[in-house]
């Protein structure tokens, strides 16, 4: 260890300048690897809905002078001819879908009359849908049961002129904040700016995404409303397996011809929907893995032309060590531990630097907290890449012949 030591001391600056590359590397690849982690993991998570069984659609044009009751009769002509389709199961409409980035619902709720600070959670979503939503959307509950027919009231939480259907379905997240460690099932929910609008809890379901993944609302803070009609919303199908993509197509022809007077503003299968709210997510772990590979591939480069530079510096030294008894195993791990006390100082260093970029990244870009976890991968991710790095100058080193130490005299 001690010639090591010193063989370093003689060349501070050029180990400093390699040991601050590993440090820059180690603190931006364990950030990379947190962020590539938290995207993958949102994309991982279940939708809670049928994805591949699902197709939907949005018009606009008619009804905007409609009376409630004239809304609910077009809302029953169109879901009608839909559920008429081939391969259709069944349909309904729904203000919004998880992972559609539309028609989303926000509000504050309560468990207890008056909505006093403590009692109440804010930024839940509220979804809302006809008759047979939970069964067309493939809601699986995890306790109570579905809605009954006579549940699905004329509502919607921004007027403020009808009192709330007495059922609501919760997520499981939305039902721990609300009433920890407790059976949800029966509790009140109030609504309203005064929390006096009050409706009970029939069922819980573990898995139904928000419209949005975002830090306010979070993932699934959600709840689901029975209504007659959805002013603007989606008609949602579901269809037979492998009937998805002829429903898509005659999705518009069968609208139109219960009104030909609207527009059709849009038509998709539920799974193109998925897949497009994580295009931004998809492209970012790839820029973030160039990223990576362009660090790693320059640090590796880094201690390649160090290591080669300095077996063609010691090339008389290593000689003479042969010639008095240094095995080619002796010289290969001298070159290999110089190299691991370089990285080690530039990874402890680096992980420093790592947590600095992280509390940076939380203040301005609202990132989480980087686990610890995520440190110690990076750290073995340059130790490999630093051994694999000094692998070839060392084998070089260590097939120097004796006699080259004999060659200056």
């Amino acid at each position: 260890m001690h010639p090591i030591l010193s063989a370093l001391k003689h060349h501070k600056t050029v180990v400093a300048l390699v040991a601050l590359e590993i440090a820059l590397t180690c603190a931006i690849v364990s950030n990379a690897l947190f962020i590539i982690g938290s995207h993958l993991g949102d994309m991982q998570l279940q939708t809670g809905v049928a994805d591949n069984e699902l197709v939907w659609a949005t018009s606009s044009g008619i009804g905007d002078d409609a009376t409630p009751a004239s809304q609910v009769s077009r809302a029953a002509a169109d879901l009608a001819a839909l559920r008429a389709m081939p391969g259709v199961k069944s349909a309904v409409i729904t203000n919004s879908l998880p992972l559609s980035s539309s028609g989303s619902w926000g509000t504050c709720i309560a468990r207890k009359p008056g909505g006093a600070k403590g009692d109440s959670v804010c930024t839940v979503i509220l979804y809302a849908g006809t008759a047979g939503v939970v069964n067309t959307l493939g809601i699986k509950l995890s306790q109570g049961r579905d809605f009954l027919p006579q549940e699905y009231q004329d509502f919607n939480p921004f007027q403020g002129d009808k009192p709330p259907p007495p059922s609501v379905i919760v997520t499981r997240s939305l039902a721990q904040k609300l009433w920890p460690g407790e059976d949800p099932l029966g509790k009140p929910v109030f609504l309203g700016d005064k929390g006096s609008d009050v409706t009970h809890v029939v069922g819980v379901t573990d898995h139904f995404l928000n419209p949005d993944i975002n830090k306010s609302s979070g993932g699934d803070l959600n709840l689901l409303f029975p209504v007659t009609s959805v002013a603007g919303g989606k008609y949602v199908l579901r269809t037979e397996p492998g009937a998805r993509d002829t429903t898509l197509r005659n999705l518009a022809k069968v609208l139109d011809g219960v009104d030909d007077q609207r527009i059709i503003t849009g038509s998709h299968s539920y799974a193109d929907t998925v897949s497009e709210y994580f295009h931004d997510d998809r492209a970012l772990i790839w820029l973030l893995l160039v990223v990576i590979g362009c660090l790693l591939a320059l640090t590796a480069l880094g201690v390649v032309g160090l290591s080669s530079f300095w077996v063609q510096q010691r090339t008389h030294q290593i000689g003479i060590r042969r010639a008095i008894g240094a095995t080619r195993h002796d010289i290969l791990r001298y070159f290999q531990l110089e190299n691991f006390l370089i990285v080690s100082g530039g990874i402890a260093i680096g992980l420093l630097l790592a947590v600095a970029l992280n509390l940076l990244l939380m203040k301005h870009y609202e990132l989480p907290r980087l686990p610890l976890y995520y440190l110690p991968a990076g750290a073995v991710v340059l130790w490999l890449l630093g051994q694999l790095a000094v692998l070839g100058p060392a084998l070089r080193a260590a097939a120097v012949p004796p006699v080259v130490a004999t060659r200056s005299v």
